[in-house]
């Protein structure tokens, strides 16, 4: 039986132990888009070995001094080198309101107005993580995904390195309750 489930975002998909991808162990996914043709969604807890100033410097773009060792996070496997920032910016032009108080950017120039601004909360993800028809239905399914309302808190202000069990104790779940089952696939 799959999940009737009205919209999957936003929320977040919290990766379960036996869920075998390497790109998704122990994650936490903020859904963007949900819909009958598919599903998109942000890794919040991957972080890449690269900084903002790095990124800057490597695509001309001014870093504020205060987000210049904040880390890059890889989004998903799906095009990896296309940027998405999420920020907490009502300024920014161009803008879609994810949850109140978050909003997502992918244009060169509103990168560069949040990367610019140090009084912006920010997460830049590289990549993100996409689901064909009814995929994420079938993996809630299955067991690999426990899903909960998201808000932007953690998605700003969190501990990427925490998330994981945060978001599974905010459930009222023990993350150690969480065993490694038959194995999805």
């Amino acid at each position: 039986m799959l999940w009737v489930v009205k919209s999957l975002a936003p929320g977040f998909l919290i990766a379960m132990p036996q869920l075998a991808d390497p790109h998704f162990h122990r994650s936490v996914v903020l859904m963007i888009e949900h819909s009958d043709e598919g599903s998109m969604g942000l890794v919040l807890n991957r972080a890449a070995p690269l900084k903002l100033v790095d990124l800057g410097k490597g695509q001309s773009l001014l870093v504020a001094p205060a987000h210049a060792e904040e880390n890059v996070f890889i989004g998903g496997p799906v095009e990896p080198f296309r940027g998405f920032v999420l920020h907490d910016c009502a300024e920014v032009a161009e803008r879609h309101q994810v949850l109140p108080g978050l909003f997502l950017s992918v244009t060169p120039p509103a990168l560069k107005s949040v990367l610019l601004d140090a009084g912006v909360h920010l997460r830049f993800c590289l990549g993100y993580a996409g689901w064909g028809p009814r995929q994420v239905e079938r993996e809630l399914a299955q067991g690999a995904w426990l899903f909960t309302e998201a808000s932007a808190v953690p998605v700003l202000g969190g501990d990427p390195n925490q998330l994981w069990e945060e978001t599974v104790k905010g459930m009222g779940v023990d993350p150690a309750m969480l065993v490694m089952g038959g194995g999805v696939h």
